[in-house]
């Protein structure tokens, strides 16, 4: 057996369908498209239309409010932190910052502030200062004997000054 002997199984390939090749082709003048309309041109996107009665997406209630300006925080939580420290990519003596735990890769960035959360367990001492916490974080924090500072968020700092 050479190299230039080797073929497939019959029925191991298919020839691709060529259209618009004339119509003795078997898929020549509409190209197996049908017959006029918009559906047989080139380039259509008729999503959620359905022939001029109300679409489904526009008969359906809508409700409620997304903020453009509302803040994005980022999260972390305790039993991640935990295994940062474990790994000893935090230092559970020195003060942890937001900044901090951006440099040591736990957040890729902070947004518009980071906030804590009480999933998983936390067992080491930390002073841990962040944008906000949940009251169940900042308890479990305590409880192993570190302290949490809560610095409010800019968006509301700024809100509140007129009064």
């Amino acid at each position: 057996m050479r190299l230039n002997e080797l073929a497939d199984n019959d029925g191991a390939t298919k020839k691709r369908m060529r259209v618009a090749r004339g119509v003795g082709s078997g898929k020549g003048k509409t190209a197996g498209r049908g017959v006029k309309g918009q559906k047989s041109r080139r380039g259509v996107s008729i999503n959620g239309f359905e022939g001029g009665q109300m679409p489904i997406h526009m008969r359906m209630p809508k409700r409620g409010f997304t903020s453009l300006n509302r803040a994005n925080f980022a999260w972390i939580n305790l039993g991640r932190l935990q295994k940062a420290i474990d790994e000893k990519r935090l230092d559970a003596k020195a003060a942890i910052t937001e900044e901090t735990l951006v440099a040591s890769g736990l957040l890729r960035r902070k947004k518009d502030g980071v906030r804590l959360l009480a999933r998983g367990a936390l067992t080491s001492k930390i002073s841990l200062t962040v944008t906000g916490a949940s009251a169940a974080a900042i308890a479990a924090v305590e409880k192993a004997g570190g302290s949490v500072t809560v610095l409010r968020p800019a968006a509301e700092a700024d809100s509140g000054a007129t009064a």
